[in-house]
């Protein structure tokens, strides 16, 4: 065999290897931010950080909702003391996604003043810098991170990076349901999470 043919032969091994790696970080990292997500913690925190989501006209999205309905739970069963909601305008004719979730949770007998809000950001990174900016204000220092299960393990990941003692609280139940809605929804993340860890963004 010609050293032409041998050195092909290696440099397709190689290749093939660093592929094989590849898809191997991939999936397990993939299957770190689904296991992280679905399992359940039972800690107590001064605030809860509800990450936004989209609104519609003036009522939360369904996504959105499910993560202000779990934080409502949770400062009425006592785990927590202080809700902050965050998120600012998606759509020029839309209210600031803290303000709906303000409301929401006013309405659903949460105190105002067990309220606080920001309303600058919008991803998921400014959420948390901006909402440690508001809860410095009012010396919290422990939080849980409310979302859906599959973002939970970049969001607590960022949090920890700002400095926060922070602790993931999946929603109880997602809408994001189907197989397919999962899926995508899981790629999503995990793209989202090697960006991340590359980038610090």
């Amino acid at each position: 065999m010609s050293i032409h043919k041998i050195k092909k032969q290696w440099l397709v091994l190689v290749v093939l290897a660093f592929i094989s790696a590849l898809l191997l970080a991939i999936a397990s990292t993939a299957l770190s931010i689904y296991s992280y997500g679905n399992n359940s913690h039972n800690i107590k925190a001064e605030a809860a950080i509800v990450l936004g989501a989209a609104v519609w006209g003036e009522e939360p999205s369904p996504v959105f909702r499910e993560r202000i309905n779990h934080a409502i739970n949770l400062y009425k069963k006592g785990n927590i003391s202080k809700i902050i909601f965050t998120g600012g305008v998606g759509e020029s004719n839309e209210h600031a996604e803290a303000i709906v979730g303000k409301r929401y949770a006013m309405a659903q007998q949460v105190k105002a003043t067990d309220i606080l809000t920001e309303t600058e950001s919008r991803t998921t990174h400014q959420n948390l810098k901006n909402a440690l900016v508001v809860a410095s204000a009012y010396k919290l220092t422990k939080f849980l991170i409310v979302s859906d299960p599959l973002h939970l393990k970049r969001a607590v990941l960022m949090a920890r990076d700002l400095g926060m003692d922070a602790y993931p609280s999946p929603t109880p139940s997602t809408r994001y349901r189907s197989v397919r809605s999962q899926m995508e929804f899981l790629v999503r993340e995990t793209y989202f999470y090697f960006v991340y860890l590359v980038f610090k963004i």
